[in-house]
C-alpha cells in the first residue's frame, strides 16, 4: 500500500537584480576613446592651421621606380646626415652623449634643423637653407626662419613627412610629373607647415610649375 505524501510547493523567491550602473560608468568610458579618436588628428591639424610655412628640398627614395602603389616615399636634403654634418651645433649633438666627437650621432637623437627662407620669393618656390643643428628649439629664431623637428635613424634623418598619399585620379599624372622633372633636372620640393614645437606637416607637392594638394 502506498501512500501519497503532499509535498508543499517550494516558494520561489524573487531574484536579486543588478543594480544598474551609474551613469558615468557608461559615458566616461565612451567620452575616454572618443577623445583619443579626436586626439589623432588634432595635432595636424592645429599644425596646419598655426605653422609658418617652409619649403624643403626633395628627393624619392627610388628615382627610377617613383610609383609605389598609392604613395611616394619621399626623402629630403636635411634627411641627409651628409647635409647636416657641417653646420653649426652638430658637433654638439655628439658631445652631449659623452662620446668623441665623430660624425655619427647615435640613432633615436632628436634634433631641430633650423631652416631659413630664400631671399626672393619664385614660382615654383625655392627650398629653404638649413644653417643650424641644435639639440633643443632655438628660442632666438628670426621672422623669415623655422626650427623643424627630426629625429635621427642611423644614416638618415626622419621628419614625419616622408610618405605622399596619392589621390587615385592624379596618380598617373603625378609619377609622369615626377619622372619628368628628375629627367629634366626641374624643382621638386613640398611645401609644409611647421608650427612652434617643430611639429610639421605636408602641405603641397610643386613638382616644376605644378602643385599637388596634400
Amino acid at each position: 500500500m502506498t501512500s501519497k505524501v503532499k509535498t508543499t510547493p517550494e516558494v520561489l523567491k524573487p531574484q536579486q537584480l543588478p543594480g544598474r550602473l551609474p551613469f558615468w560608468r557608461l559615458w566616461l568610458p565612451l567620452l575616454f576613446q572618443t577623445g583619443i579618436i579626436l586626439a589623432a588628428p588634432a595635432q595636424p591639424f592645429y599644425t596646419q592651421l598655426t605653422g609658418k610655412t617652409a619649403i624643403l628640398q626633395t628627393v624619392p627614395v627610388d628615382p627610377y621606380d617613383p610609383l609605389r602603389g598609392y604613395s611616394q616615399t619621399l626623402s629630403y636634403d636635411i634627411s641627409q646626415v651628409n647635409n647636416l654634418q657641417e653646420l653649426p651645433g652638430w658637433q654638439e649633438l655628439t658631445q652631449h652623449n659623452n662620446e668623441p666627437a665623430v660624425n655619427d650621432v647615435p640613432a633615436g637623437t632628436n634634433l631641430y634643423v633650423t631652416l631659413e627662407a630664400p631671399t626672393s620669393n619664385t614660382t615654383p618656390p625655392s627650398a629653404w637653407i638649413p644653417v643650424r643643428v641644435s639639440r633643443d628649439r632655438p628660442q632666438n629664431l628670426t621672422a623669415n626662419q623655422v626650427a623643424i623637428k627630426g629625429k635621427v635613424t642611423g644614416n638618415s634623418i626622419v621628419y614625419g613627412l616622408e610618405t605622399y598619399y596619392m589621390p587615385e585620379a592624379q596618380r598617373d599624372d603625378i609619377n609622369q610629373s615626377i619622372a619628368q622633372a628628375q629627367r629634366d633636372q626641374q624643382r621638386f620640393v613640398v611645401e609644409v607647415k611647421v608650427d612652434n614645437q617643430g611639429r610639421a606637416v605636408p602641405i603641397s607637392l610643386w613638382v616644376d610649375r605644378r602643385n599637388y594638394r596634400f
